[in-house]
């Protein structure tokens, strides 16, 4: 083992010791840690240090230390809701694609609802892969809301229906989900279920909460409470005095939050300082209602405004600002809000105020919160708040705690400095490391503000220490359709920067170049050292070439017929051929019209470009890798067509004669996001996509097997990593990057049903 995978493993031990059960190849995130969205933190009611978390991009978080450290499970889908069993600490359930329960703290998931028996596929076929999980029979429809009776465990509460057209309804298992009853209608989905934790059996009560609709169930009958008159609820919380009596906190949708301890005959607004208040996220202590937290944001306290946490402690009555930020950039932040790296790198209100708040049963003190970049803890009542994302190393960057929630594009090493390496991202741009990946800064001092929301990619001259050259944008996720469904293309906004000084500075190097989302660059490595050629892909505008290394540049789309082309990544065979990737426009399933993607190949320095015909059925190429030695072999990454239950048309296809002809070598896979040879073994590709799977070929690209360890659903790209040869970094979509070796044991991993597992 080589010292820098000693690092990696001292690293590893450091941040999660024994709290977490060890993934297959040792994988492990790699990164500074938060930057992205994360909802709906949940502490056990067993031990204040379990605590989970979840993201809108598939991963969900679970922490067994009180957030010093955290692992990542997926479960195929956003994690909608999280519910500890009451008598059983190491019960926990998980609705995501499905409903799922763990019986050993979090390491693995089973299948409740729907029953394994009664699966007969999962539909995923949309741009991004989403699962839908076919079952017959399907009584409760999806379920959006859930509750376990505190005295008996296998007694639970789930409220389900058809999102889109209903029925809706609340419906009781007796036997931990083998079997369920309905117990009555709702007018709507459930936003949640909550039942009074202290109540004796006869007395206690079930209380299911919609957008529209507040009811009680008792044995003794059902009780409809008043919501706020007018107001759809956004965002709801109980808690029940110590008479078995509920407090309802409600946020509406006018972002006003509302307090009733009265069955809804009067609702009191939650007030408290001055100006167009704001409210999004409210939360109390099941057995503390008289405790609560709301957030909040544009409270005017002089010229400024401000946002952050009140907390009340007499049931709404009176509030007290316990987090207070100017929202200004340059504001200062809160005395008593201890940050990691991203308030001092982009400003307290770069996050914003928390989206979700939770505060523990068992002590209304301990307080989580989340927002668009972190997670947030109090343990003081809101008297302190510190950041659980990422920790301060001792040379002054900055590593994850494993909650990792960025979009990663690649894993970038210095030719001169094996130590300095690079992430390219989305939302916060560029990231480098000085110390083997140990610790990371954001490193995009120089490049556009506006151009810095996305560094897609960048590449170094393979001759001259220090230069490099990358790619921004403020449009990130792209090629994904959400990006350009509705906005033209003539609003992006990026370009090419360069650096002389290992990437630590930039200088803005696009002349000529029209303003655009740029999301690759090439190097010609044997044009003269000191006038470089280099290309780069302008998604909307097409190929801009530079023949003196970046200062001047040139549109070169002669040969292109798409209007407004896609251009998204370009490749260069040994002899110095060229193809370029167009994305596809489509989304509706549809194949052979004037919204297919498209290859392209130039022979003469993209001068001129002919179209290279697609493999029969696919309009989506993503990726394409040229074997080293022989320019005639083609491997290509497609995305599937919105069509049939997987997806048609997309997977991994293999061409022997420079794209005259292609068959396919991976289907089991159909949204591939990429592929990647190794640079030590030409025989030996990875590859990723959206389905849950990286994958190895050892033979060429001609059978593909799945690699142990990695399951985030949605995949960007496998990078090898140069000091292992058995080590690899994946990138994701909104997951990281990971690092781990491709010879972990094959086990079942997070997912234990067999049915559901991923590649299967």
């Amino acid at each position: 083992m080589t010292r820098f995978l000693v690092r990696l493993g001292l690293t590893f031990v450091l941040i999660t010791g024994a709290a977490h059960a060890q993934r297959p190849g040792n994988f492990t995130i790699v990164g500074p840690g938060g930057g992205g969205a994360m909802f709906r933190p949940v502490v056990s009611p067993h031990d204040p240090n379990t605590v989970l978390v979840a993201c809108d991009m598939t991963g969900a978080y679970i922490s067994h230390d009180g957030g010093k450290s955290w692992r990542m499970f997926n479960l195929r889908g956003v994690a909608e809701f999280f519910v500890f069993d009451p008598q059983d600490k190491n019960v926990i359930y998980v609705k995501s694609t499905a409903l799922w329960r763990s019986e050993d703290n979090g390491d693995s998931w089973k299948l409740v609802y729907p029953k394994p028996a009664a699966v007969k596929g999962v539909k995923m076929n949309s741009d991004h892969s989403d699962e839908d999980v076919i079952a017959d029979p399907n009584p409760l429809g999806d379920i959006s809301a859930m509750a376990i009776d505190p005295a008996n465990s296998k007694i639970l509460y789930a409220a389900g229906g058809d999102r889109k057209n209903g029925p809706f309804s609340l419906n009781i298992s007796r036997d931990a989900g083998e079997s369920w009853s309905k117990l009555g209608d709702l007018p709507a989905a459930a936003l949640k279920v909550f039942v009074n934790q202290a109540a004796s059996e006869d007395q206690r009560s079930t209380v299911v909460a919609g957008s529209n609709f507040i009811a009680i169930r008792k044995l003794s009958g059902t009780t409809n409470v008043p919501v706020p008159a007018g107001q759809k609820i956004t965002d709801i919380s109980v808690g029940f005095t110590p008479q078995g009596n509920p407090v309802f906190y409600a946020i509406s949708d006018e972002r006003t939050a509302s307090v009733s301890d009265d069955l809804g005959a009067n609702w009191r607004k939650v007030q408290f300082g001055k100006g167009d208040i704001k409210q999004r996220a409210i939360a109390t202590s099941l057995l503390h209602p008289e405790i609560a937290y709301v957030s909040y944001r544009d409270l005017e306290d002089g010229a400024l405004k401000y946002m952050g946490v009140a907390k009340t402690t007499d049931t709404g009555r009176t509030w007290k600002l316990v987090w207070k930020e100017d929202i200004d950039p340059s504001g200062k932040p809160g005395a008593n809000v201890h940050d990691a790296w991203i308030t001092p790198k982009f400003g307290s209100d770069w996050a914003e105020n928390p989206l979700t708040l939770s505060v523990a049963n068992q002590d209304a003190n301990l307080v989580y919160a989340t927002d668009l970049g972190r997670t947030m803890k109090s343990s003081d009542g809101g008297a302190t708040w510190d950041a659980v994302y990422s920790q301060k190393s001792n040379d002054g960057g900055w590593t994850t705690t494993g909650l990792d929630v960025t979009t990663s594009y690649g894993y970038h090493f210095d030719p001169f400095d094996k130590n300095r390496q690079f992430i390219s991202t989305t939302d916060i741009g560029l990231f480098r490391s000085e110390d083997g990946g140990k610790s990371w800064i954001q490193s995009t001092d120089g490049v556009p503000r506006d151009w810095r929301n996305t560094t897609y990619w960048i590449v170094f001259d393979p001759a001259v220490k220090g230069r490099a050259w990358s790619v921004n944008s403020w449009t990130h996720d792209l090629p994904r359709p959400k990006m350009w469904r509705r906005s033209g293309v003539g609003k992006y906004r990026g370009g090419v920067c360069i650096s002389n000084d290992g990437g630590k500075t930039w200088a803005k190097s696009n002349n000529g170049m029209d303003q655009t989302a740029a999301t690759f660059i090439l190097l010609d490595p044997t044009s003269p050292v000191d006038s470089r050629t280099l290309y780069v892909t302008g998604f909307g505008r097409g190929v801009y070439k530079t023949t003196n290394g970046g200062k001047s540049w040139t549109l070169k789309n002669t040969g292109i017929t798409q209007k407004e082309p896609f251009a998204w990544r370009i490749s260069r065979d040994n002899k110095g051929t060229l193809y370029l990737l167009i994305s596809r426009r489509s989304e509706d399933g549809s194949n052979g019209t004037d919204k297919d993607g498209a290859i392209y190949r130039s022979t003469d320095g993209a001068e001129h470009w002919t179209p290279v015909a697609m493999p029969e059925g696919s309009n989506a190429p993503n990726g394409l890798a040229i074997d080293p030695k022989d320019p005639d072999r083609l491997y290509l990454a497609t995305w599937a067509r919105a069509t049939g239950e997987h997806g048609d048309g997309g997977g991994i296809y293999l061409s022997e004669d420079a794209g005259k002809t292609w068959k396919q070598v991976l289907d089991r896979d159909r949204h591939i996001y990429d592929i990647t040879i190794d640079p030590r073994d030409a025989k030996i590709l990875y590859a990723a996509g959206f389905e849950s799977s990286a994958w190895i070929s050892q033979d060429a690209g001609e059978h593909w097997t799945r690699i142990p360890g990695f399951n985030f659903k949605w995949g960007h790209r496998v990078t090898p990593d140069p000091e292992n040869p058995k080590a690899i970094y994946i990138t994701t979509f909104g997951g990281g990057v990971w690092h781990g070796t491709v010879d972990g044991q094959d086990r079942a991993l997070d997912i234990a049903t067999p049915e559901l597992q991923p590649a299967k």
